[in-house]
């Protein structure tokens, strides 16, 4: 159906009154807006939803959010014994509480019981309270880093992590049968199931185990003087990762109070995303005033941390999320064969972009590492497979996630910033800095260097430019990747070869051992270029890499 078809249908349906006059409004002054919003339906994909707020078939808005939560309902009412039951949280974005209520709401209305956090929480936290309640499925509405224009929904299931076949392409199917608002129970018909709100009691259930992670609490104690500052970026981890730092024994932790307020407008920065430079730009001005060690921020529903961190020069200097990763995975492990807790069974995750130096970390301590493909849901499915058979130690991405031990199925900036925090005392106690510590990780496994870049191509021909960036790649591949032969070529859409799940992904491998992957994001109108070199002269590689594909 036409694009202009469907927004009149919007005008003249039974839509709420303020909706249809900002149809109205579209139609009348933004054609091209217009057919953005309306031409076609905002996709269900395997993570849930995500995309621009607005009304419209292709926006983030109280009836694509219902619609949504109805095809999840159907799934769980046709497929799960029982009452079923969902646990729901949400971020500072604008909109987040209410579509968590719509959520809630529409579940109740369907005999679903709803576990509803009383105020925002973190993603990991939601991540924690499905296994904690039992619960069926989980509802995090948020779009993580993204800018303050977007939304998001994601769904979890039972074992706590986002939903992985099969049953991410059976709840889709069920969603995409949903193609009136007409068929979402917005009001009870009937009797309701009961909405309990969650607080102060999983909280603290969390923080406790998760901070029963911990390595080093004798060298946190040592070197308790330790400054840091943290920025939650405008969102929700402003409660959790304090308190996991204070449980620690850190109490020098300095704060930027204007990034302390909740906010999705995140008045301060251009994007409320810890990858980004600008981001860490005030943290950064606040450390250099208070004399800091460590800079951690944290992305609005606190899964993504990064930290900056002083050079030999006495320089704040970010690190980025290999790096981060690499640092993390070597501390946990170096402590653990200390402590003894190494041995069969024990093993790592990655991502098939976060950098190889992770492997060869695993390797030299005798843990398996797997690799699967970009998307922290793929680190848990790992998990769930080896219950009972085998325990995760950590796991990391390059988009700044990671995570530690069983109790979360998703990546962590509570955890990750509790880890950071003690991995720098256990660096003291060596005589080390974080700084230090890395280019000791450099020496013993060789230097590498990883970079991201992407391109933005909105709308509907953005996303045909991107099809076809890919295209032409599958037929032309490169011969050479910074001055060296091309010797191996992995297309991830050949499940055969790659012995993972069909996506939409290309790597290039050369004789010197770089890579290069290219990768349409699953949430953002881009295109991702993800560039990994190794040797002395890496960095000059980098930067030959992008001027070849960017």
């Amino acid at each position: 159906m036409d694009y202009r078809e469907i927004a009149k249908q919007w005008i003249d349906g039974n839509f709420d009154p303020e909706t249809k006059r900002q149809v109205k409004e579209l139609a009348e002054s933004d054609p091209a807006g217009l057919e953005d919003a309306f031409y076609r339906n905002l996709e269900f994909g395997t993570g849930g939803l995500r995309g621009v707020m607005g009304v419209g078939t292709n926006r983030m808005n109280r009836y694509t959010v219902g619609m949504a939560t109805q095809g999840l309902a159907n799934y769980i009412k046709a497929n799960v014994a029982g009452q079923g039951s969902v646990c729901i949280s949400y971020d500072s974005r604008n909109n987040s509480r209410e579509f968590a209520r719509i959520s809630a709401e529409v579940l109740s209305n369907n005999g679903i019981k709803v576990y509803l956090f009383e105020d925002l929480r973190p993603t990991p936290e939601l991540s924690y309270s499905i296994r904690a309640k039992g619960a069926t499925a989980g509802i995090m509405v948020t779009a993580s880093h993204n800018p303050k224009e977007y939304n998001g929904y994601k769904v979890f299931w039972s074992d706590g992590g986002q939903i992985t076949a099969p049953v991410d392409k059976d709840i889709i199917a069920e969603v995409a049968k949903i193609s009136d608002p007409a068929q979402v129970l917005f009001e009870s018909r009937g009797e309701k199931a009961p909405i309990e709100m969650m607080g102060a009691e999983l909280d603290e259930a969390y923080l406790r185990d998760i901070l029963s992670l911990a390595l080093s609490p004798e060298a946190c104690a040592r070197h308790r003087d330790i400054k840091f500052v943290y920025t939650p970026l405008h969102g929700c981890g402003v409660k959790l990762v304090p308190e996991c730092l204070k449980r620690l024994g850190f109490n020098n932790v300095y704060h930027i109070p204007e990034q302390d307020v909740t906010d999705g407008n995140f008045p301060t920065v251009a994007s409320p995303n810890p990858e980004e430079p600008a981001a860490m730009k005030m943290a950064i001005e606040k450390a250099d005033e208070v004399g800091a060690d460590i800079v951690i921020a944290t992305d609005p529903d606190a899964d993504r941390m990064g930290i900056a961190v002083r050079n030999d020069k006495g320089e704040m200097v970010r690190l980025n999320g290999n790096q981060t990763a690499s640092l993390l995975t070597y501390y946990i492990l170096s402590r653990r064969k200390e402590l003894g807790t190494l041995g069969e069974g024990k093993y790592c995750v990655k991502t098939i972009v976060t950098t190889e130096l992770i492997a060869d970390i695993c390797k030299s301590f005798g843990v398996k590492c797997y690799n699967v493909l970009t998307g922290f849901k793929y680190i848990a499915e790992i998990v769930k497979k080896h219950e009972g058979d085998g325990e995760f130690i950590c796991g990391g991405e390059e988009s700044f996630g990671f995570n530690v031990g069983q109790f979360v199925r998703d990546k962590c900036a509570q955890v990750a910033s509790a880890m950071v925090a003690e991995c720098a005392a256990w660096a003291a106690d060596q005589g080390l800095s974080l700084w230090q510590l890395l280019q000791k990780v450099y020496k013993e496994y060789g230097y590498r260097l990883e970079s991201m870049v992407y391109i933005v191509r909105k709308g509907k021909s953005g996303a045909e430019e991107i099809s076809r960036i890919m295209a032409d790649y599958r037929a032309t591949p490169p011969a050479e990747i910074a001055g060296s032969k091309v010797v191996k070529v992995v297309d991830y859409e050949d499940t055969a070869s790659t012995g993972l799940p069909k996506s939409n992904v290309l790597q290039f491998f050369s004789e010197e051992g770089d890579v290069v992957t290219v990768r349409p994001s699953g949430t953002e109108p881009k295109i991702k270029f993800y560039f990994g070199a190794k040797g002395p002269k890496a960095d000059a590689k980098v930067e030959s890499l992008k001027k070849q594909f960017v």
